[in-house]
């Protein structure tokens, strides 16, 4: 994983773990990577690991087991309102800086619709 030096690795490890659980790769009451294999997988020292952990579990995405780990939260309801979320923001941070280059929303529709074209031709070429 590559870091961006403009955000705390602690939350990009996190964002990273949520996106996982959007996806389906990490599903509810799945056992998590331990705090030291999860250190080694994203190449973090093993405190990073831990709060990493502590501010997950407080969000509410997983929960521990003392002497046993770190699970993913049961919660169902929990994985569709990340999806929400992470998608809300994501969206919005495209829509601000397609508007800070001076596009109106018929402007940003267009632009999205002619990538989508673009994107099948590809696919046709292959």
């Amino acid at each position: 994983m590559e870091y961006n030096a403009g955000t705390p690795i602690y939350l990009q490890v996190i964002h990273e773990l949520k996106k996982r659980m959007v996806k389906g790769e990490l599903k509810p009451g799945d056992k998590m990577p331990s705090s030291r294999d999860l250190a080694v997988e994203f190449k973090v020292n093993q405190n990073t690991a831990a709060r990493i952990y502590r501010e997950m579990e407080m969000a509410g995405y997983c929960f521990t087991r003392r002497g046993i780990g770190t699970f993913v939260s049961e919660e169902e309801n929990m994985f569709e309102t990340l999806k929400k979320e992470m998608a809300g923001k994501l969206l919005g941070d495209f829509m601000h800086e397609m508007e800070d280059l001076g596009f109106r929303k018929d402007d940003i529709i267009t632009q999205i619709e002619e990538y989508e074209e673009d994107k099948e031709d590809g696919d046709n070429d292959a």
